[in-house]
Parts: C-alpha cells; sequence; structure tokens
C-alpha cells in the first residue's frame, strides 16, 4: 500500500478533506468508496482528500471515447490515483442515445460508475461552481435546479462532498500536493452551454454584482435542491412512481407543486419524458376535467423508440396507454 506524503500546510487541500469530512462520515456513509476520477484538477483533489480521510478508494476512470487519446488520459488519471494509495481501473463506455452528446454521455457515465460500485456510495467532484452553473442552465429551462449532496443517478448513490468547495481549491489542492491535471479542451468550448455560462456569463454577473457572483448562486441551487427534496417526501414521489394508475380527485386536491411533482416521478418510472407543456395539460385532466381527449407524450430519449404513449383519464383515474 502506497503511503502519501501530505504537505503540513495545504489550505486548499484541508478544504477539500473537510469536504470529504462532512460528507461520508454521516449516515449510511461506506469506508470503502468509489470515485468518479477524470484526470481534471476537481476530481484529482476529491480522491487525494478521501484517500487523506481514511477511505478505502477504487478510482473509476471512464473513457467515453469521444476524444482522440481519451484512454490514454484515463490511464494516466488512473495511475494517479494508484500513486496516491487508492486502486484504480478505467472501464470503457460507448456514448449512444437521441438526447444530445452531453446528456448521453452523463448517462453512460453514470452507468459505468453504478456498475463497478456495485452498491458503494460514489464520489463526484462537483463543485460551488458547478452548482451556481446547474441552477443557471435549469433557468433557461424553466426550472430552479439545484444538486443535492446525496443523489442516486442511473442506479448510482452519488455524493458530492465538494458542493460548498470553490474551485481555486481544488486547482489550489493539486499545486499544493504537486499532482499535475488533465484539462479537458473541452472546458474551452463555448458551444457548450455549460462552459459558456463559466467563461462568460458568470464573470459578467460578477462584475455586475461587484463581487463574487458564485456564492449566492450556489446558495440558491442548495436551497432548491432542498426545497425540491421536500417537496418529493411531501408529495410520495418514491410511492407515486410505483402505481399503474393516479387518482385524479386526489391529484385535484392537492396543492399544484405536489401535484406536478407526483405527475412527473409516475412519468418518470414508467419511462416517459417529463416537459412542462406535458405536466400542465395532464394536470388539467385532473383540475379541469371536461371530457378532453388523452395528453400525448414521448419515451424517455434513453428509453426504446417506437412506442406513442398517451395519459388519459379513465373512470376517475389516469392511465398510461399506448396507441
Amino acid at each position: 500500500m502506497v503511503t502519501p506524503f501530505w504537505p503540513r500546510r495545504s489550505p486548499h487541500f484541508l478544504a477539500c478533506r473537510r469536504g470529504v469530512r462532512e460528507a461520508v462520515y454521516g449516515a449510511d456513509a461506506s469506508r470503502s468508496v468509489v470515485v468518479g476520477l477524470s484526470g481534471g484538477p476537481d476530481s484529482l483533489a476529491l480522491l487525494a482528500a478521501a484517500v487523506a480521510e481514511g477511505l478505502e478508494v477504487e478510482a473509476v476512470c471512464v473513457d467515453h471515447q469521444l476524444q482522440d487519446g481519451s484512454r490514454a488520459v484515463a490511464e494516466r488519471a488512473a495511475a494517479q490515483a494508484r500513486s496516491l494509495g487508492a486502486t484504480a481501473r478505467v472501464v470503457a463506455v460507448h456514448v449512444t442515445g437521441t438526447e444530445g452528446m452531453e446528456d448521453a454521455a452523463r448517462r453512460a457515465r453514470y452507468q459505468a460508475l453504478a456498475r463497478a460500485a456495485n452498491g458503494r456510495e460514489v464520489l463526484v467532484a462537483h463543485t460551488a461552481e458547478d452548482q451556481a452553473e446547474t441552477l443557471l442552465l435549469g433557468l433557461l429551462r424553466g426550472q430552479v435546479a439545484g444538486m443535492a449532496p446525496r443523489a442516486v443517478i442511473e442506479g448510482a448513490r452519488v455524493v458530492r462532498p465538494l458542493l460548498s468547495v470553490r474551485r481555486a481549491d481544488t486547482v489550489g489542492a493539486c499545486t499544493e500536493l504537486n499532482m499535475e491535471y488533465w484539462d479537458d479542451p473541452h472546458n474551452a468550448d463555448t458551444a457548450f452551454r455549460r462552459v459558456a455560462l463559466r467563461r462568460d456569463i458568470i464573470p459578467r454577473l460578477s462584475a455586475l454584482a461587484g463581487g463574487d457572483a458564485v456564492a449566492p448562486l450556489a446558495q440558491a441551487a442548495g436551497d432548491a435542491a432542498r426545497d425540491d427534496a421536500e417537496l418529493a417526501r411531501l408529495a410520495g414521489a418514491e410511492t407515486a412512481g410505483a402505481r399503474a394508475e393516479l387518482d385524479c380527485a386526489e391529484l385535484a386536491a392537492a396543492p399544484e407543486p405536489l401535484r406536478r411533482r407526483t405527475i412527473a416521478a409516475w412519468l418518470v418510472a414508467h419511462g416517459v419524458a417529463v416537459t412542462r407543456a406535458g405536466l400542465r395539460d395532464i394536470g388539467k385532466l385532473c383540475t379541469d376535467w371536461h371530457g378532453q381527449g388523452g395528453v400525448g407524450v414521448k419515451p424517455h430519449p434513453a428509453g426504446p423508440r417506437g412506442a406513442r404513449l398517451e395519459v388519459r383519464r379513465v373512470g376517475g383515474r389516469l392511465s398510461l396507454l399506448s396507441t
């Protein structure tokens, strides 16, 4: 087992270690974890912090095979993980789907992490900057969005220990530990909305605010994630998804945010893509019923193609039918 040397004075690395300490040593935490490692500064700092905090760490380096030399980048990251005292493996995935490259790559990555983890928690390196960007991206879609510290994504039990840690700390931690990190060229391509926000919009917002815009944006995103989790709990989203049908009278009596959340959970559980217009029109089958026809919906882009689906009100209940 490699025993790394941790510098005595390392304030940036300490911030990362504190994030891991607070996130992982809570309820249901495991001493054995997986870290999603890209080789960038965020995930390298996270992995080093997890090792330094005494966790048994396996780095999983997902090769999306979307860039020339991606295998070499993943292998180099795996070697860095082993030098820090973690075990590591490289997993190649094929990115397919109709939802766009970013979403398809994300789905393939988390599916690979879930398989590799085999029930263990998966630590990923989203920072406060990522949280701020998530809020703005959600607003562009008409949603108030934020990332939760813990979530289940594509079957992976995801933990985000660095949500309150700044990117300056992850980069600074790599410098303190004398670790070279990979700078993904996609991070400079403003054709990606997240990159455009990071490199152009958020700096302008900071200038407009006369200070750091990331901190308040990240705080608002965190509040949104907590509010969303509470709405899901109140709506019984976990059990709503298991129902074959939904009672229209119960939905009509529920407050609109809970009604919307319940319908969305039900659709997701049945492999249906959720849209704001779809939720509105399905809601009207409960609250403004006058004999109207069903609401056409589409399967999730990651699901099987060709199906034509419709939500109809049948006998006072919402039913999902093939047409």
